[in-house]
């Protein structure tokens, strides 16, 4: 993209200029951030008022949340006249069980709808929809 450097991946990650994401809205950045926080083992990068950042302690990915005083709940699947969702995250796991067991555990509700098998389709503590789905172990990957 113009306007980006494409930085040498032995560049210090604080030097590079090359930092993407998703930004949430949330009615609480900071309730939300330790929520996605906990279940992803990422650790906080911006905690401000109205604008959190958690990242993964490497590489230059974030997901951020930003205070959003109009929030209103997505509904998935979509309804007609109904907030509509306007994306979701994914999650690769391994063990699809202990993954679902551990995002309720942590406050997320598994949706009543389940498109697939190998998906557990989950709402964040805000309701957003999100996606744990079954990976392949690395000695799988050809």
């Amino acid at each position: 993209m113009r306007g980006r450097t494409k930085a040498d991946p032995g560049t210090d990650r604080w030097s590079r200029n090359d930092w993407w994401g998703p930004v949430l809205q949330t009615p609480d950045p900071a309730a939300l951030a330790r929520f996605y926080a906990g279940l992803l083992d990422w650790e906080v990068l911006t905690d401000e008022p109205t604008w959190w950042v958690i990242g993964p302690g490497e590489g230059v990915c974030t997901l951020a949340f930003q205070k959003e005083e109009g929030y209103v709940r997505p509904v998935w699947p979509s309804a007609p006249g109904e907030q509509q969702m306007m994306m979701h995250l994914d999650f690769e796991v391994l063990d699809l069980a202990a993954a679902a067991a551990e995002a309720a555990e942590r406050g997320a509700v598994l949706h009543d709808f389940q498109p697939q098998d190998d998906v557990r389709v989950f709402l964040d503590p805000d309701g957003h929809p999100f996606c744990l789905y079954l990976g392949k172990p690395p000695e799988e990957i050809a």
